[in-house]
């Protein structure tokens, strides 16, 4: 399915619209609920998300073709191409004048959230690196789809000038930041400590740790009270795989990471959380992120037996950002289809 093909459906003013016309005509006869209400919209009154559905089988479950990327990887390379919630993901104007910053925002569960919070009424600018372009494009069509502005930034985060250079070109491009994501990870699977170099720890450590240090430490003059930083850590920060040795350590400082700055910002009135999904379907598995045998296999061991598409996490991430969860911060909110975090 195109993700940029809109030509099939209705557009989501049309979709909502017509729900609410539907929903007032029946709440102003005598007696009748609000649940009534929608019932009497009828079924085009559902927006998808909405719709009851068995999470064991909503998406695709093992096998999986066989397939390889070098690495970072392209969605739109991947066979199942991931849903990002591209189709599905309708918007109530949760975010309605934010501006958001999300790192790895061209692909996997950076992706969903820069298109969840354009569909929330958030403009957003996206990081990735240069090689990421065709998926990046995607992303800024998507966003630009639903009136907002898009802001696309290539470039390494590992650099830390680029860092710096990436929150001012954000601010710029957006008039401003209120939400930040650090997304952008690298992962890469090696069986021993033996096969690990001092070149790719020190990569994994830079992408994964000090870009979030670099980036939040630049993002920080900018963010005024109401302001959301929300990280990307992993189940691996508590159950660490023996192949992802690296990647795990990564994980765990990014809770850690979390936990402090929540407690220095909250006075500032600015929240600090992180989530922390188990498997999931994106780039990073075909690219090195897990051993080639495993891909066709991947997310099986879940007690959903399946991986979680990225689609499925765009909603938390705009949770955390709105004022929905304003009560939240140094949390560590948990996506692993069953296997609960600490």
């Amino acid at each position: 399915m195109d993700p940029n093909d809109t030509t099939s459906s209705p557009s989501r003013r049309a979709v909502l619209g017509g729900m609410g016309a539907g929903m007032a005509a029946a709440a102003a006869m005598p007696g009748i609920s609000p649940a009534a209400a929608q019932q009497a919209g009828g079924a085009a009154a559902v927006p998808p998300q909405a719709a009851k559905r068995n999470p064991l089988t909503q998406y695709p479950k093992p096998p999986f073709p066989q397939q390889q990327q070098e690495p970072p990887g392209l969605a739109s390379k991947m066979e199942p191409r991931p849903d990002h919630g591209e189709k599905s993901y309708r918007g109530a104007g949760k975010l309605i004048g934010r501006k958001a910053l999300v790192t790895g925002g061209d692909s996997g569960i950076g992706r969903a959230a820069a298109i969840a919070f354009a569909r929330e009424g958030a403009d957003v600018a996206i990081n990735y690196l240069p090689v990421e372009e065709p998926d990046a494009r995607e992303v800024v069509q998507l966003i630009e789809a639903e009136g907002r502005k898009a802001v696309a930034i290539p470039g390494d985060v590992r650099d830390e000038g680029f860092c710096g250079q990436l929150v001012a070109r954000a601010v710029e491009g957006l008039g401003g930041l209120d939400i930040l994501v650090n997304n952008a990870a690298q992962q890469a699977s090696r069986q021993s400590i033996l096969d690990i170099t001092t070149e790719q720890f020190d990569s994994t450590f830079k992408t994964n740790v000090y870009a979030m240090f670099w980036i939040t430490k630049a993002a920080l003059p900018h963010l005024a009270e109401g302001a959301t930083i929300i990280n990307t850590s992993s189940i691996q920060a508590y159950e660490p795989s023996a192949n992802l040795l690296d990647y795990a350590q990564t994980k765990a400082c990014i809770v850690s990471f979390t936990k402090a700055m929540a407690k220095q910002l909250v006075q500032k009135g600015i929240r600090v959380n992180a989530v922390a999904p188990g498997p999931f379907w994106t780039p990073l598995q075909p690219s090195g992120g897990q051993p080639p045998d495993k891909i066709t296999t991947f997310g099986e061991d879940s007690p959903f037996g399946r991986p979680g598409q990225p689609a499925e996490l765009g909603p938390t991430y705009v949770l955390l950002a709105s004022q929905e969860s304003s009560f939240v911060t140094g949390e560590v909110y948990g996506a692993t289809g069953g296997n609960p975090t600490p």
